[in-house]
């Protein structure tokens, strides 16, 4: 099936001129600055805060370009992926008339940015071991369906949907397939920015939130064809990431020894939490994750939670989620914090079996 990205955007964004700030004008480092009206005496603080950052993160795509494998003109970088996956809507979704499908469980935003956009929702659940079913996908799309939606790694339940699923997908929808890779760097598989040159209605969205551990930066990627990366770039805030951030961000990726090391760790202690929780009698099901964290099913799982609270553990409450009764989602922390739940949860669970 053809892919036709103009077919796909909303009219008025296809006409839309987009701001100029004064940075799109002059690109240079060097020069006499009088034309974004900043401050010429620089900021309060020690450091120089005072000047606009790069709009479009030149210097730091270049980097990520390097390190991804891609294109840097293949790259937009937003205030976390929520901003990508907002910019989607507002880019490719007339509202009150176009659908996008989500594949419940999965990760909330989706179906949040829908629902401000006054985008409707079509739902295809995952199968009771969290795969996709491609042919009942297809089957709910129609001539307005614009996206559809794919984490992988998935969240909450954390396994890698099959890759021929996902696959089969790219070639027979017309539309935008979104593949959320957040926890790509705690799994086995190649992320599938390895694919962008073969499909071009393929949107990979990654975060510097979780394996880099930056979250308070808010800084996510997203990795396309130039002509989708053109849009969301057209449709985005001018300064949409601050220059503080790009300079920490740079700074971490030219030191990214740390960041293997800390993804080492982390797939150390999954499996130290996944062989101490299969010892529990209590626990009956382990879901297989290649994320950050463990799904777990446990009888009574929301007073477990509320107890686990009061013992000052806080994990994620997942019962009310399709598919995920009776099930608390486990990130994996440090081994003190690890063992710390452990020792919660066996003084908690076993009086709720």
């Amino acid at each position: 099936m053809q892919f036709k990205l103009n077919s796909l955007l909303r009219p008025h964004i296809a006409k839309l001129q987009p701001y100029t700030s004064a940075r799109d004008e002059y690109t240079g480092k060097i020069g006499v600055f009088l034309d974004a009206n900043e401050n010429p005496y620089g900021s309060v603080t020690d450091q120089d805060y005072n000047r606009y950052p790069d709009p479009y993160q030149s210097e730091l795509k270049e980097e990520i370009s390097l390190i991804k494998q891609v294109k840097p003109s293949q790259i937009f970088l937003g205030n976390g992926s929520d901003e990508a996956i907002d910019l989607l809507f507002r880019a490719f979704c007339n509202p009150g008339k176009d659908n996008v499908i989500l594949l419940p469980p999965t990760y909330g935003m989706y179906e949040v940015s829908a629902s401000i956009n006054d985008v409707e929702i079509r739902r295809v659940a995952l199968t009771s071991d969290f795969q996709l079913q491609p042919n009942k996908v297809l089957d709910a799309v129609d001539d307005n369906t614009k996206i559809i939606f794919v984490c992988t790694p998935n969240n909450p339940s954390g396994n890698k949907l099959k890759r021929d699923d996902i696959e089969l997908l790219l070639r027979k929808f017309k539309g935008i397939v979104v593949i959320d890779e957040a926890y790509i760097d705690f799994n086995d598989e190649p992320s599938f920015t390895t694919e962008l040159d073969n499909f071009p209605n393929l949107l990979v969205i990654q975060t510097f939130s979780k394996a880099w551990g930056l979250a308070s930066l808010r800084l996510g990627m997203a990795f396309g064809s130039e002509e989708i990366i053109g849009i969301l770039n057209k449709i985005k805030p001018p300064y949409n990431i601050s220059g503080l951030t790009q300079e920490t961000v740079l700074a971490a990726i030219r030191n990214n020894k740390k960041v293997k090391k800390m993804i080492e760790g982390i797939l150390k202690e999954r499996s130290f939490m996944q062989e101490n929780l299969e010892k529990l009698t209590f626990v009956q099901n382990i879901f297989p994750s290649q994320a950050n964290f463990l799904l777990i099913k446990i009888p009574h799982a929301t007073e477990v939670y509320n107890e686990l609270i009061e013992q000052k553990v806080i994990v994620r409450n997942r019962s009310k989620v399709l598919l995920c009764e009776d099930c608390l989602r486990i990130s994996v922390g440090t081994r003190k914090e690890n063992e710390e739940f452990l020792k919660a949860l066996v003084k908690i669970a076993p009086k709720k079996v």
